[in-house]
C-alpha cells in the first residue's frame, strides 16, 4: 500500500479507478479487500507493476504470483 500512497498522482489514479473517496480509503486502510484492490491496480498496468517491483526490490513475477494467490480461484483449476 505504501507504494501507491507515497505518490499523489499514483494514489489519485488508484482512487479514480476504484471509486474510493478519501474517507472511504481511510476507512478501508489495512483491510484485505483494499490490499487486494491495490494489488489488482498495480498488476493492471505494466509501468506501475515495474515501478512497484523496483521500489520493493523484487522481480515483477513475485508481485503477480502474490496477486494470483490472493485472487479468486481459477475456474479451470476445478475438475469438470
Amino acid at each position: 500500500m505504501d507504494f501507491v500512497v507515497a505518490d499523489p498522482a499514483r494514489l489519485l489514479r488508484f482512487m479514480e479507478a476504484s471509486g474510493l473517496d478519501p474517507a472511504a480509503l481511510r476507512a478501508a486502510a489495512g483491510s484485505p479487500d483494499l490490499l487486494t484492490g491495490i494489488l489488482d491496480h498495480v498488476v493492471s498496468d505494466e509501468e506501475t507493476l515495474l515501478a512497484c517491483a523496483g521500489a520493493l526490490g523484487v522481480p515483477p513475477e513475485r508481485i503477480t504470483a502474490a496477486w494470483r494467490r490472493l485472487g479468486p480461484p481459477d475456474p479451470d483449476s476445478f475438475g469438470a
